[in-house]
């Protein structure tokens, strides 16, 4: 008999936020014993990894739009998965739209979970959605698992999922309360929007966005949360004029967390082309002096951690009206960058990698209850991922796993690179032929889990 199904020996392992050389011993896709990087155990599996790479948890992806069933053509649970196990990812955790019928009620979570369960090549959870027809009835939801509730406070851009006005965000926050649930909140004001006939100008496109539709749309959450004593989250955070409001609302004790996105810390508005829908996305992209505030912001701890928002359509819808930011689709397939766009950043500016793994892995973790992930010890899942930090490397969009290939990232170099992911200690990257998916159906904890297939 060998004492495990998998060791993974590393000069570099990331455990309780140090490097240590190590063994990582795993049985029944759980870290079952940590010891010396020569320990004498048996394996079904070793590996060994070169000096030039380390050995860090899986990533989990809090914010993803999978879009499956009803716009699997934009993107599907197969290509979203193997996106995000290319990319070190090990856990996502799927958007309630855009998919056809948007996660609402019971009967379309299912939907969701039977459209996933064969195609999970990592774990996959849901989020729930908060629209005006769904207040009320939430609870349902919330006992099925969902991880939250996802609500918009501006037109969503799909018919299917209206927006909630003010008082009925209060409405869902006063709810969720009641039954301690989560609201996490696409913040942009409505009322502070500007008309936008539209152009191929991306200057004309930010300043259809302007920063006020973000600090008043976070001014109303924090109103909201002081009445009810919810719980709120704010998406995609892309305003650093809001930094100070989030400060004050978290020294007040309320129950606020915020994420920001790996396209926030990259790419600033001086640089982007006009006509270059692949950037566009909302709430927008701003100058290079915000995007600095965002990385300081996450230093010292304002902003929580970093998600993806993958938000892919079709190339036709993304990059096929003419340069008008418009009529094109607002959304940027992140996933299976996000790792080495954060690290590469973090690195340029002096960031060590263990600080900026964090972001990516034990906070948003820790944020979803998934307090067995996104960290290596003995016990919690072996969601693991061999990273080369040095290693430099050119986004080529045909090359990735997402379905549509466009992507904002395309040309872009960056340093750091996952090498091979495993879930659950099966390997989910490289795929093994033949080898059954790795990835299961998860629940919010405390609810229980799924096995996928």
């Amino acid at each position: 008999m060998t004492d495990f199904d998998l060791v993974v020996r590393a000069d570099r392992v990331l455990i309780d936020g140090k490097w240590k050389r190590a063994a990582v011993g795993v049985s029944r896709g759980v870290i079952a014993r940590i010891g010396p990087r020569h320990a004498e155990w048996s394996a079904t599996q070793t590996v060994a990894l070169p000096t030039d790479e380390v050995l860090i948890p899986g990533v989990v992806d809090t914010h993803v739009h999978v879009n499956e069933p009803g716009r699997t053509h934009w993107e599907g649970f197969a290509t979203a998965t193997r996106a995000a196990a290319a990319g070190g990812v090990t856990t996502i955790i799927d958007m309630p739209l855009n998919s056809i019928p948007p996660t609402t009620t019971v009967t379309a979570l299912e939907s969701k979970r039977a459209a996933a369960a064969d195609n999970a090549a990592v774990d996959i959870g849901f989020w729930g959605g908060a629209v005006p027809d769904s207040l009320g009835a939430l609870e349902p939801l919330h006992e099925a698992g969902v991880f939250g509730f996802k609500a918009f406070l501006s037109p969503s851009g799909v018919d299917e999922f209206p927006h909630l006005s003010t008082t009925q965000l209060r409405e869902a926050l006063a709810e969720t309360a009641r039954f301690g649930g989560l609201v996490i909140v696409h913040a942009e004001d409505p009322d502070r929007l500007e008309q936008y006939a539209g152009s191929r100008y991306y200057e004309d496109f930010v300043a259809s966005r302007p920063v006020a539709s973000e600090t008043s749309a976070i001014a109303t959450v924090i109103s909201a949360l002081r009445a009810t004593g919810g719980r709120a989250h704010i998406l995609h955070l892309s305003s650093a004029a809001a930094l100070n409001q989030i400060r004050g609302a978290k020294a007040e004790g309320l129950q606020l967390t915020v994420e920001t996105c790996p396209h926030y810390l990259t790419f600033d508005a001086d640089h982007i082309p006009d006509g270059a829908t692949e950037f566009k996305c909302c709430p927008p992209v701003r100058d290079e002096d915000n995007r600095e505030a965002l990385w300081a912001a996450l230093a010292d701890g304002t902003i929580d951690f970093v998600a993806s928002d993958h938000s892919p359509a079709t190339a036709e819808l993304k990059v096929g009206a003419d340069g008008d930011f418009a009529r094109a689709w607002g959304g940027i397939s992140g996933l299976q960058v996000m790792l080495s766009a954060v690290t590469s950043g973090a690195a340029t500016r002096g960031i060590a990698l263990e600080t900026a793994v964090s972001w990516l892995t034990s906070k948003p973790a820790t944020f979803a209850g998934l307090e067995d992930k996104g960290v290596i010890r003995e016990g919690a899942r072996a969601d693991l991922v061999a990273f080369a930090p040095g290693r430099t490397w050119t986004v080529e969009a045909g090359g990735l796993e997402h379905r549509n290939k466009v992507s904002a990232f395309h040309g872009r170099s960056l340093a750091g690179q996952a090498t091979r992911t495993w879930v659950g200690g099966a390997q989910a990257h490289p795929l093994v032929p033949d080898a059954p998916l790795a990835g299961r159906l998860i629940e919010r904890p405390g609810v229980g889990a799924m096995s996928a297939g």
